[in-house]
């Protein structure tokens, strides 16, 4: 009898927890949309404190205020046409029914008023049109500095396509120059620092808001259980969120962790230092005596240690609270050359490739460490993905975030199934309305350049372009010709390179010329394939691969990545040092970890690509 009484106990508990299980309700899927790096530029903005409206579109009689397109091209963003790109992926992300969309820094191009205000009036729109709520952290262009500082640009585009200077203080003009066009002065073109953009920006997340479940920063003195939105208001003041520079100074942190859904945990890391430039024996608020912020997470071990235990204390939290937590910043905590990183120092050089920007392994081990499982970062203007795991066997998945001001213009969509299952897709932005609307006032430019006799005139081909993937592709082709390799490359390599064609390099090893034609025809290749294209195509879509993964594989084509293999293959064995390290450097840009649609799994800590 005894038994059978345990037996019908336990049937009941058994139908309890059933019952318990049905209540509670099912977790819905929550998408988060990931913009890193739009680089805004209102181009249809006009200063308030100055007479000039900017240069008439023929086309569209509207006005504009826009960067030259010499400027694009030797700049790893865009700076115009990008303004089209944001509008149609905030379109894109409206008619997806997204609700939510993170900025991982650099969401203006150097935290300039003009700028700031124009994406605020947008991003107030879509929010007041379609529920959109929107989350940013800083980034090294937003703010340039943590505080205001005088600056302009000289390479706007002025009257009959020569540039235009427009600043924010005549303390910023050189010595004119004769037939050059008279300069701008405006307040507004300034580099805003931290107390004015996050004043702008605050219905973004860098504030709390009456809709958010919960909010913090690492100064917050209260927590999830004796939360309110007053304690919050109260202690989200800039002036109470600093942190040590020095003896002398504080800077403020703009990190917060905020709730916009049940069961959602967005912690958004400010992860800008800007180191003294000198020792400082007292306090300063002038931003020369302080570097830019672009190194990312390498300064943060060294100077942001608050960030560390603030982090661990809040992966605790989301733990203790059935919170499914999900970091973003604008700065990468992996490194994201496929691996490749050493082998391109020896190849560039340690100062090359922005290879100074590659995170330490000890970021890594220590964010893992400190509970963040997911992170989502911009900075780069790459599609990729890296996946570390610490020493004590924590798995960190670094999500790299394309720029829409770059190719491979794009966002990504974070689907959170539950707390253990999250899907990642990659959103190609090709079709953009208007992106090719200010291209009769480039043909301008390009005729005043052509007239001049100018060194480095763009390839004009680039206002051919279909649409706005293609544009970007041109884009990046002008910055390798341009920029890339004339002040990344080693002279006599590039030269060797770009003079041989696909046929010379497969053919480098002369002594193995039997083995590859026979090679050849069990690919049904030939050795005619190799004479269609020379060493320039190969570093062009090197740096296809690195900017878009396995996003540019459609754009190169399987029967030219196989072409290059076999090149690898040759190269790798050849007598030449520089030879050897570039195959490898192509083999490991080459095959990297899923970066275009694919699933994460934390209870495995696995990541498998989903084929469409």
């Amino acid at each position: 009898m005894r038994f059978q009484n345990q037996f019908i106990l336990l049937c009941v508990l058994l139908t309890m927890v059933s019952c318990a299980k049905k209540l509670q309700p099912e977790f819905k899927t929550v998408e988060i949309a990931f913009i890193a790096d739009a680089h805004f530029q209102d181009i249809y903005a006009h200063f308030e404190d100055a007479d000039y409206k900017g240069i008439k579109n023929p086309e569209t009689g509207t006005f504009v205020n826009i960067r030259t397109m010499q400027a694009q091209l030797t700049s790893t963003r865009l700076f115009n046409e990008n303004y089209f790109a944001f509008l149609a992926a905030l379109d894109d992300i409206a008619a997806r029914g997204i609700k939510y969309v993170a900025l991982p820094g650099d969401f203006s191009d150097d935290g300039q008023p003009i700028h700031v205000k124009g994406l605020r009036k947008i991003l107030d729109a879509y929010t007041a049109k379609y529920g959109i709520l929107f989350f940013a952290t800083t980034g090294n262009h937003d703010p340039v500095r943590p505080f205001v500082q005088e600056a302009g640009k000289t390479d706007f585009l002025g009257e009959g396509g020569q540039e235009q200077i427009i600043v924010s203080s005549s303390e910023n003009l050189k010595a004119e120059v004769s037939g050059q066009l008279k300069p701008i002065i405006t307040s507004e073109i300034k580099k805003w620092g931290y107390d004015e953009i996050l004043n702008e920006m605050s219905a973004f997340g860098f504030y709390p808001q009456k809709k958010y479940l919960y909010w913090e920063t690492p100064f917050s003195t209260y927590n999830y259980n004796n939360y309110s939105l007053e304690k919050a208001q109260e202690q989200s003041e800039l002036s109470k969120r600093v942190y040590p520079v020095g003896a002398h100074n504080f800077h403020p942190d703009a990190s917060y962790l905020v709730e916009p859904t049940d069961g959602v945990w967005l912690l958004a890391i400010d992860a800008n230092v800007y180191v003294p430039n000198t020792e400082l024996s007292e306090t300063s608020n002038n931003p020369k005596d302080f570097s830019g912020a672009s190194i990312g997470y390498n300064n943060v071990l060294l100077q942001k240690s608050h960030l560390i235990a603030w982090v661990k204390n809040v992966a605790a939290q989301a733990k203790q609270n059935g919170k499914i937590l999900i970091a973003f910043s604008h700065y990468p905590m992996v490194d994201f050359n496929d691996d490749a990183s050493e082998d391109m120092k020896h190849f560039f050089g340690a100062d090359k490739m922005q290879l100074h920007r590659v995170p330490k392994e000890d970021v890594a081990e220590t964010f893992a460490d400190a509970g963040i499982q997911i992170h989502f970062g911009g900075h780069m203007h790459i599609n990729d993905t890296g996946v570390r795991t610490s020493t004590k066997g924590h798995a960190l998945f670094n999500i790299q975030s394309p720029s829409l001001a770059a190719y491979m213009p794009a966002y990504k969509i974070l689907s959170i199934k539950n707390n253990t299952e999250f899907e990642v897709e990659t959103v190609v932005i090709d079709a953009v309305p208007e992106f090719n609307s200010l291209f009769s006032l480039y043909q301008q430019e390009y005729d005043y350049l052509k007239e001049q006799e100018s060194a480095s005139i763009w390839n004009k081909d680039i206002l051919k372009a279909k649409d706005y993937k293609a544009f970007s592709a041109w884009h990046l082709k002008e910055l390798v010709r341009l920029r890339f390799l004339p002040k990344d490359w080693p002279k006599s390599v590039s030269e060797s390179l770009i003079n041989s064609s696909g046929k010379d390099l497969l053919l480098i090893n002369e002594f193995n010329q039997d083995e590859i034609s026979k090679e050849l025809i069990s690919e049904e290749l030939s050795l005619k394939d190799f004479e269609s294209w020379t060493g320039f195509d190969m570093i062009y879509d090197f740096y296809r691969l690195h900017s878009a993964d396995a996003l540019a594989i459609t754009d190169i084509g399987e029967n030219r990545l196989k072409q290059y293999e076999f090149v690898c293959n040759q190269l790798i064995n050849s007598e030449d040092p520089f030879y050897q390290l570039w195959s490898k450097i192509f083999r490991k840009t080459r095959h990297g970890k899923p970066s275009d649609h694919f699933k994460i799994n934390l209870s495995t800590n696995t990541i498998e690509t989903i084929k469409s």
